[in-house]
């Protein structure tokens, strides 16, 4: 069976009908909405309650997870009071009856964020999903030291790149050179005084906005932590962030302004002092993060047995790695670290 006739075949199993609140029989229809490195994600409208509802389909885990799709549902619900992110309906992460793990949640209207008038709403969601309280037995993993652990995954990732004969010699030298520039920040920070849920993946596609007075929420949790709020701001405001699906690249001061708009959203709900000087310490290690996962992403690219090729995501794997572009955040790194 291809994968749709996998789909269907799940959608008429009486747990997830009965889970779901559907009728016995198939009526609803499951369109491909959008589709990442690691899902596939798929429409429908519940024939009852006229709801429309994503049919999420899991392939893999940047986290290397066994449980991702539980591990995604979980974190869901725990931020489930913010509303600002989706509401999780069912999971089954089992594999049982097909090779994938499956989740269904509310679907959310809006538009991807413009980074040029629209970052006010991201720093409203983003105060109001940092606000929420985490319980100490928590599910979420919690790196001990985060700058560490993020440059720790940039070290794994890049590997896949630095090893392999399809690599490009000469930027491989250039990136461990960055690497190694961006390692003299490893264990600049102390304890954070906060921490919370974060979603460590803040491109502008992840937000769905619908304006001043309206909702406007945050989605794909594919990679949450219990970190502190300043990597998930870090991550935001990164030029290998905003630049990955446009083509704006923020400058310091309004890399600093959005924090300052940030901190008045969080009136007070946690303690952000050093918030904006720690935000500015994770900035250059996000950078480095973006171009080590881009270098892993081109090699497996090259693979004729990729699982889901995005067009748009090559393309662009392409640009991040151009001499231009590695030039570009050699002297961005250089003037932070």
């Amino acid at each position: 069976m291809n994968e749709m006739e996998q789909l269907i075949a799940y959608a008429g199993l009486p747990t997830y009908r009965q889970a779901l609140g559907l009728p016995a029989d198939i009526t609803e229809e499951y369109t491909m909405l959008a589709q990442g490195e690691y899902n596939r994600n798929y429409l429908f409208t519940h024939p009852l309650t006229g709801k429309k509802l994503l049919f999420r389909v899991n392939f893999g885990s940047q986290m290397h997870l066994d449980d991702q799709i539980e591990y995604e549902y979980r974190a869901l619900k725990l931020l489930e009071r913010s509303g600002r992110t989706p509401k999780p309906l069912y999971v089954d992460g089992s594999l049982k009856h097909i090779p994938y793990g499956v989740m269904v949640m509310e679907y959310l209207p809006g538009h991807v964020l413009d980074y040029r008038t629209e970052n006010v709403f991201a720093a409203q969601c983003l105060a109001d999903i940092h606000s929420v309280s985490v319980p100490e037995d928590t599910h979420l993993i919690a790196p001990l030291n985060q700058l560490r652990a993020i440059l720790e995954e940039c070290e794994e990732m890049f590997a896949k790149y630095e090893g392999s004969l399809l690599a490009d010699r000469q930027k491989a030298a250039k990136i461990r050179e960055m690497l190694d520039k961006v390692w003299e920040k490893a264990d600049s920070l102390d304890k954070p005084a906060y921490r919370c849920c974060i979603n460590t993946e803040l491109n502008s596609t992840n937000f769905l906005i619908n304006g001043e007075e309206k909702d406007n929420y945050l989605i794909d949790w594919e990679k949450p932590l219990y970190g502190e709020p300043a990597q998930d701001l870090g991550h935001f405001l990164a030029p290998t962030t905003t630049f990955w699906k446009t083509d704006v690249i923020l400058t310091v001061q309004e890399m600093k302004d959005f924090i300052g708009e940030y901190i008045k959203y969080v009136d007070g709900r946690f303690n952000t002092e050093g918030l904006k000087e720690r935000t500015m310490v994770y900035v250059p290690v996000t950078c480095l993060r973006g171009i080590t996962w881009c270098a892993m992403a081109w090699i497996e690219y090259q693979q004729p047995d990729k699982e889901i090729f995005n067009r748009s995501t090559y393309e662009k794997l392409e640009q991040y790695l151009s001499w231009e572009f590695l030039n570009r955040i050699e002297k961005f790194i250089d003037h932070q670290v």
